[in-house]
């Protein structure tokens, strides 16, 4: 019984190992085509962490691992500065278009709807 135990907890440490090597190609990606990147890290509860991206050129993307511990182990992989709040020089670097403002504010003041 302690074999099956042991072999179930191996398979799940390889799955996360691959979800983390996966996840930082893609963050990868992300900062190549961003001239750089940095990010935070935000606890979703069970659904995982998000991975919240903000390149060095203002365009932003997240990600979403399973796990917080995923997460970390992909943004190390991937070399990202992690940032312990999403606030201050993060923040001020974001750069938002038409299809955010409308999204984020325009609904709510009467703008247009993106439907």
């Amino acid at each position: 019984m302690a074999d099956t135990k042991q072999g179930d907890t191996k398979q799940a440490e390889g799955k996360a190992e691959r979800k983390a090597a996966k996840l930082a190609k893609q963050i990868q990606a992300f900062s190549k085509e961003h001239g750089g990147a940095e990010g935070q890290l935000a606890y979703l509860g069970q659904m995982g962490t998000r991975i919240v991206l903000v390149g060095e050129d203002g365009g932003w993307g997240d990600l979403v691992a399973p796990t917080h511990e995923v997460a970390k182990s992909a943004a190390e992989k991937a070399g990202l500065t992690l940032h312990d709040s999403f606030d201050g020089d993060l923040a001020a670097k974001v750069r938002t278009g038409p299809y955010e403002w409308t999204r984020m504010a325009g609904i709510q003041v009467g703008g247009p709807s993106n439907d």
